[in-house]
C-alpha cells in the first residue's frame, strides 16, 4: 500500500547506515555528515520551487519526490523518525493555522 511506502524506505535508510559508502549512496552521504544532508536538501528544495513555479507536473513530483527522500536521510541520520513527523501534524489536524502558529509563539 502507498501508505507503507515511507515506512519501508525509512527502514531501508536505516539500514545503510551500515553499508559501504562506496556501494551506497545513502552511506555515502551519512559518511559526510549533516552538512551534506542539509545542503541536498537545501537543493532539492530549491529544485522542488523551480519546478512548481514551471509548472510541469511530473517534475514537481520528481523533485518532491528528491526534497522527501533527502528529508527521510536526514531524520534518519538525527535518528529521528517520519511517525515522529506524522505525529506532529497529526496533532495539528483540525486546529488553524494561525492557532497552531500562535501557540508556537507562545512556547518560546
Amino acid at each position: 500500500m502507498k501508505d507503507e511506502v515511507l515506512a519501508e524506505l525509512y527502514a531501508t535508510l536505516r539500514a545503510r547506515k551500515g553499508a559501504d559508502p562506496k556501494v551506497s549512496y545513502v552511506a555515502s552521504l551519512y559518511q559526510k555528515g549533516l552538512d551534506t544532508i542539509l545542503k541536498k536538501i537545501g537543493e532539492e528544495a530549491a529544485e522542488t520551487l523551480i519546478a512548481a513555479k514551471g509548472g510541469d507536473q511530473k517534475q514537481i513530483i520528481h523533485e518532491v519526490a528528491d526534497l522527501w527522500f533527502h528529508s527521510l536521510v536526514m531524520l534518519s541520520f538525527l535518528d529521528l523518525s517520519p511517525e515522529q513527523v506524522l505525529d506532529e501534524l497529526k496533532r495539528r489536524f483540525g486546529q488553524s493555522g494561525i492557532e497552531e502558529k500562535a501557540s508556537r509563539q507562545e512556547r518560546s
